[in-house]
C-alpha cells in the first residue's frame, strides 16, 4: 500500500530521529558499519561523524571508494531488487551516529513522501559526481595533490553548512591508505603542508585551513 505524501512532513526531521523501520545506531572509530558480501536488507544516513567505503578483492587488495560525512546516505544497493548482497564495506573514520533505515521502511518513504524522494536523489547524485571527481584525481593527480584534496574533504570544506577543520585521531596511516601512496610520503607532505601554513598538526589534532585550497588550484 502506497502512503499518502503530508504536507507537514519533514524530511529532516525524520532523518533525525528512530521511529518505525529506522534505529539510531552508534559507531566508534574503526568500527564496520556493514561489510562487502553481506545481505544489503537497510541504508544509513549519517547524522555525525565521517565513513569511508572501500572494495576488497580476492587478492586482499583493499580499493577505498568514497569518503563519507554528515547528511549523506550509505548502502543504497539494497533498493535494488537485483543486488541482495553489500557491494563495498562501510568502515568508521571517526565516531559516528547513523540512522539505520529498514529496506521496506525506505521503499515506503520514497514512494510516499515526494520531500524525501526529492531529498535522497538529490543526495546520491552529488555523491556520484564526488566519486567520479574522486576517480579522476586518483587516476590524474600527483600524491601531495591527492593528499590535499583528502584533507579538504575530510574537512568538508565547500560545503559552508558543514564547515569543520578539527579533524582529531587522522593517523598518517590511514591518509596513507585514503590517498594510495606510503604512509612516508604522507609525513613528507603533512610537513611541507604545516610548514606552509596549510594546516596544523601534532600527531593527534590536525586543523586544517582553508589556505590548503591553493595546493589545489596551483599549476
Amino acid at each position: 500500500m502506497v502512503r499518502q505524501e503530508s504536507k507537514f512532513f519533514n524530511p529532516t526531521a525524520y532523518l533525525t530521529k528512530a521511529g518505525i523501520g529506522r534505529v539510531i545506531c552508534h559507531y566508534r572509530q574503526k568500527e564496520t558499519i556493514f561489510s562487502q558480501g553481506e545481505r544489503a536488507d537497510a541504508l544509513y544516513y549519517i547524522q555525525e561523524g565521517k565513513l569511508q567505503l572501500s572494495v576488497h578483492s580476492k587478492r586482499g587488495k583493499v580499493a577505498i571508494i568514497a569518503l563519507l560525512g554528515s547528511s549523506d546516505f550509505l548502502g543504497v544497493e539494497c533498493i535494488d531488487s537485483n543486488q541482495p548482497l553489500r557491494l563495498m564495506s562501510a568502515i568508521a573514520i571517526t565516531d559516528c551516529s547513523v540512522l539505520r533505515i529498514e529496506k521496506s521502511e525506505m521503499l515506503r518513504m520514497l514512494h510516499g513522501e515526494q520531500q524525501f524522494s526529492d531529498l535522497f536523489i538529490a543526495n546520491v547524485v552529488s555523491r556520484h559526481n564526488r566519486v567520479q571527481s574522486d576517480l579522476i584525481n586518483q587516476l590524474f593527480n600527483s600524491s601531495e595533490r591527492r593528499l590535499a584534496r583528502t584533507l579538504l574533504t575530510l574537512a568538508c570544506f565547500g560545503q559552508e553548512s558543514k564547515s569543520e577543520t578539527v579533524l582529531p585521531n587522522i593517523s598518517q596511516e590511514m591518509l596513507s591508505e585514503m590517498v594510495g601512496t606510503t604512509r612516508s610520503r604522507v609525513n613528507f607532505f603533512m610537513n611541507r603542508f604545516r610548514k606552509l601554513g596549510f594546516i596544523d598538526y601534532d600527531g593527534c589534532e590536525l586543523r586544517v585551513h582553508r589556505s590548503l585550497r591553493d595546493v589545489l588550484l596551483s599549476e
